[in-house]
């Protein structure tokens, strides 16, 4: 499902009409409460439950056991969510091939820098994943907005797409750079100090990422006179709306 897209949306928390907007202008989101769920609901079975496992496991029978333990939970995750609903969401998506590439790595060797090697290699197939989808229809960050948010528009706007399209070579860009700073660090830093600026300059990058990614989403809305609205309540079954 696009960020155009009308039907039932699927937020993982059940399925509910997509009311289409009021005019070809304006874009959607849900209530804060539905939003919140809705978020909220794929970040827990793309990140939460995985790393809940894991850490159960780890505890339980060392990193081994836990990488075990985080991958069933995501590919778990998937293979119900295929059967439910017919697709499986992009975030989860991400999540599976990463955490199935950092397995690979982690179980294939006790060698320290294949371990290590896990970082860089995520980031590259994060940058693969995005960059392949970024000329097409259906640009990475356009599914993500609308599976995660449940951003929609009554009509496609082609000054929307091309945000979405640009949005996406701008997260492939911080992937490949995210690559090349963890290799630089990698072969010239030790294992401890490596970890730690490993997690600082990721948090750097996607926060920096995401505030230009906002900033130029709502410089988009401006130019083009898009407004952006909470959608307004589905009436009850039975019940007339008012309209």
């Amino acid at each position: 499902m696009t960020a155009a897209g009308a039907g039932e949306h699927d937020d993982g928390a059940g399925t509910f009409p997509a009311a289409s907007a009021r005019t070809a202008g304006d874009l959607e989101v849900p209530r804060p409460l539905r939003l919140a769920l809705t978020a909220g609901w794929n970040l827990a079975e793309s990140a939460g439950l995985p790393v809940a496992a894991y850490a159960v496991a780890a505890w339980a029978g060392g990193r081994d056991a836990g990488t075990v333990a985080g991958l069933a939970a995501i590919w778990v995750t998937a293979v119900i969510r295929k059967v439910v609903t017919g697709s499986v969401p992009s975030l989860l998506t991400i999540s599976a091939v990463v955490l199935t590439m950092q397995a690979a790595v982690v179980l294939a060797t006790g060698q320290l820098w294949l371990f290590l090697l896990q970082f860089p290699l995520a980031n590259l197939a994060l940058c693969v994943l995005f960059a392949r989808t970024a000329r097409g229809p259906d640009p990475l960050v356009a599914r993500l907005a609308a599976e995660v948010v449940a951003l929609r528009q009554a009509t496609p706007h082609p000054g929307l797409h091309r945000f979405f399209q640009g949005a996406t070579w701008l997260w492939a860009g911080i992937f490949l750079l995210l690559t090349a700073a963890l290799a630089a660090l990698m072969v010239t830093e030790p294992a401890s100090v490596f970890l730690l600026l490993t997690t600082a300059v990721t948090i750097a990058l996607v926060a920096a990422g995401t505030g230009a990614s906002a900033l130029w989403f709502l410089a988009v809305l401006r130019r083009h006179g898009l407004t952006l609205r909470f959608a307004q309540p589905e009436p009850a079954a039975g019940v007339p709306d008012g309209r």
